[in-house]
């Protein structure tokens, strides 16, 4: 099975919010209160965001997020 890379599709204002607090350092429960969100919403964003930028796990998305800063 090969690996997906990024898509072109646009990070929406919502996952972009998710990745501000997991730039932060927050669990997904921490980032479901803060945004009034469901855990399983940050879960989406999350899982969203890893396949829109062809990262891998968390901290891969993390490094792209600071390199873009």
């Amino acid at each position: 099975m090969q690996a997906m890379g990024p898509t072109t599709e646009p990070i929406t204002p919502s996952e972009s919010k998710v990745l501000e607090q997991l730039l932060l350092g927050s669990s997904n429960k921490t980032i479901a209160a803060a945004l009034l969100l469901s855990r399983r919403t940050v879960e989406s964003h999350i899982g969203n965001l890893l396949a829109k930028t062809g990262c891998q796990s968390r901290t891969q998305l993390l490094l792209w997020a600071l390199a873009r800063r």
